[in-house]
């Protein structure tokens, strides 16, 4: 962004925005937020129709308050949204949204800021904005998201039936807009144990104070008879799960209340005070309208914030901060602990270490008395795992994986991970068999994105590989495209069962089918030279189709016959009909014409879109090679649809080629 001391071009719409702290000027994704929103940053003096910027009540904030008042200009206070990052802001991360308020502050109750004047006059009655808000506050709840995300749901909370109070960090703005210091905090804390006798009373730790950034109000001294004093990182959501009470005097935790469902004692003034969902002990008088715990969160939440999505540079709504954010703690929370990584080729560990050494480094190891080292996870390539390996968390490529092929050492976009089995072998569950089990039922906001990305795959023809290719014409009215298969891929060895070679597989496609043009796809590894799996497939298919695009095949077709191809969970994908003969991840759900038996585990019957929710966005984690990030499900098809990804190095190709030609001398000798 240009940094400017005079003023803008002619022409430009933009405002003109003066700031005196650093921060505007060193935080790129604050500059970004404020360009995008419509306002250019400057130094120097202004002119009355000009605004001065500045961060909320922040210590610098008097400079550009005097400024504006000297020069007569309007003001912009510009604060972190209430879903910020992984970390506090201290930590250096940058923040997913801002809001940008011309009339005051949200926690400052001294004026109203835009916040509650959409509080106050917003009709907040669209059905549209009502459902986005109800299904929002559900997915902060079932994801364990909140304004600072580094901590694990399964993190360990006391025993249901506390009463929690909410400490805050010392000398916050927020704080001191309400006038509150430490005998305020006291005073709470005496209210909270005199209204619930024999209570459990929990102070909750600020995440600032979790940090050493801040202190508190409470401290050890405060932990005496039934209060006690809580430093854990659990999450918000299970805390207040647990609660019979919660007392707060403006923190962002008597909001999340407010959206679990409390009715939180409140001591101060923050934004959410006085609209009937709070028992408030001097609430604003001038805040009389009555509001629902939706009509709140949609002002706050929706309406009010700029939201910024890094992966496309631009503002963006509420939802796909939702998506962003998810992927950006789940990778938090199973890699903060470290991996140790076993059974894994060379040139995959590169991209490994991307994936999965973000917080720490991936140690790769196949001595077994360092697998378990400190409180590491282990993780194994799938294909080398063994029933040995008790708890080992297996590793394998995702159904989305890149632009070219695996076995030419391109990069994965997306990687699975599975402590029950994995995906590929029928004779265990998997974790894929279980989202796919819960995805029986879906609210209508996961409905909406599975359907969504569901028709973004189609229409960007974006398949596992995206290799690009034509469709040859093809005759008949009834013609049936059987996928050619890696014969000794670990899908085949764990999931096919009688029929286990592409030319039984054809010869079955035949028996059945005497009538029916048969289309048959090499597959892409088979072509390249790479693996096993070559026939001479004329005498029983009709079209060989070698080198096509599998997308485009797929529609041109109107059944797809295979053992466990992806092909055939892409052919589902499109409505296409699918008859397996083996046992792949989406035969037995209700979705196929099954011709092998599939495991008793697999009763529920599940939708189109759930199986697509569960295969596509709940068991993969992607990586956004572009920004170095993990993204959700939504970016990598973006990624694979504008072909914006690294390509492999010199070296990795020519180590595809030795692999090959290591794999036909093998087998001309076999």
């Amino acid at each position: 962004m240009r940094l400017t001391t005079g003023r803008q071009e002619a022409g430009s719409t933009a405002s003109r925005l003066f700031v005196y702290n650093g921060g505007f000027i060193t935080q790129r994704r604050v500059r970004r937020i404020l360009e995008l929103s419509g306002y250019s940053i400057h130094l120097g003096l202004p002119h009355p129709d000009d605004l001065v910027g500045i961060w909320g009540a922040s210590p610098t904030a008097h400079r550009g308050l005097a400024v504006a008042e000297k020069r007569g200009c309007g003001l912009l206070r510009v604060e972190d949204a209430f879903l910020r990052s992984l970390h506090p802001g201290r930590s250096g991360e940058p923040p997913a949204g801002l809001m940008l308020d011309r009339a005051g502050v949200h926690f400052d109750a001294a004026a109203p800021s835009e916040l509650e004047q959409l509080l106050t006059r917003h009709p907040l009655d669209d059905s549209n904005l009502m459902r986005r808000a109800r299904d929002a506050i559900a997915r902060l709840k079932s994801a364990h998201l909140s304004k600072y995300n580094a901590f694990t749901p399964t993190d360990p909370v006391p025993e249901p039936g506390y009463v929690l109070v909410a400490d805050q960090a010392r000398n916050d703005a927020s704080v001191t807009a309400s006038r509150a210091d430490r005998a305020r905090f006291l005073e709470m804390l005496a209210f909270a144990q005199e209204e619930n006798p024999g209570a459990r009373v929990l102070i909750k730790a600020h995440p600032e104070t979790l940090h050493s950034y801040r202190t508190g109000y409470y401290g050890a001294s405060d932990a005496q008879g039934r209060v006690e004093l809580f430093t854990g990182r659990a999450s918000p959501w299970a805390l207040l799960d647990g609660a019979i009470g919660v007392y707060t005097v403006s923190s962002q935790l008597g909001f999340e209340a407010i959206l679990a469902g409390h009715r939180p004692r409140v001591f101060g003034q923050p934004f959410y005070a006085g609209w009937g969902l709070t028992n408030d002990d001097a609430p604003p008088a001038r805040r009389e309208r009555q509001l629902t715990r939706a009509q709140m969160f949609a002002a706050a939440m929706i309406l009010y914030p700029k939201w910024y999505d890094p992966f496309r540079d631009e503002l963006c709504g509420l939802e796909t901060v939702l998506d962003n954010l998810e992927a950006r703690a789940r990778a938090w929370r199973e890699d903060h602990c470290g991996w140790t990584a076993s059974g894994m080729r060379l040139w995959k560990r590169k991209p490994l270490q991307a994936f999965f050494g973000a917080e720490k480094r991936v140690l790769f190891t196949e001595d077994p008395g360092k697998v378990q080292t400190g409180c590491r996870n282990h993780m194994i390539w799938a294909g080398k795992a063994t029933d040995a390996l008790a708890g080992t968390v297996r590793v394998e490529d995702g159904f989305l994986r890149s632009r070219g092929l695996g076995a030419e050492l391109v990069p994965p976009l997306s990687l699975v991970t599975d402590r029950r089995g994995i995906y590929y072998d029928p004779r265990r569950p998997s974790e894929l068999d279980a989202l796919i089990s819960r995805r029986a039922e879906l609210s209508q906001a996961e409905e909406l994105r599975a359907e969504r990305l569901v028709t973004s795959l189609i229409r960007d023809g974006v398949s596992k590989y995206n290799l690009g290719g034509d469709a040859p014409a093809l005759p008949g009215s009834r013609r049936i495209l059987v996928p050619g298969q890696v014969e000794d891929d670990a899908s085949i060895l764990c999931g096919a069962r009688d029929v286990r070679t592409n030319l039984d597989l054809l010869r079955a496609v035949r028996a059945a089918n005497p009538e029916a043009v048969i289309v048959y796809k090499p597959h892409p590894d088979v072509e390249a030279g790479l693996r096993k799996g070559q026939i001479s497939a004329e005498e029983l298919a009709d079209v060989v189709a070698a080198h096509a695009d599998p997308a485009a095949l797929l529609g041109k077709v109107q059944e797809v016959w295979t053992m466990t191809s992806l092909m055939g969970f892409e052919a589902l994908l499109r409505g296409v009909k699918v008859t397996t003969l083996g046992t792949p991840f989406y035969a037995g759900w209700g979705l196929t014409n099954d011709l092998a038996p599939v495991p008793p585990w697999r009763q529920a019957r599940v939708p189109l879109l759930g199986l697509a929710h569960a295969a596509l966005i709940d068991y993969p984690r992607y990586f956004d090679p572009v920004t170095g990030q993990p993204c959700p499900a939504e970016v990598a098809v973006m990624r694979l649809r504008e072909g914006s990804l690294p390509h492999p190095g010199l070296g990795n190709r020519l180590l595809s080629k030795l692999q090959g030609l290591f794999a036909t001398y093998a087998r001309h000798w076999r």
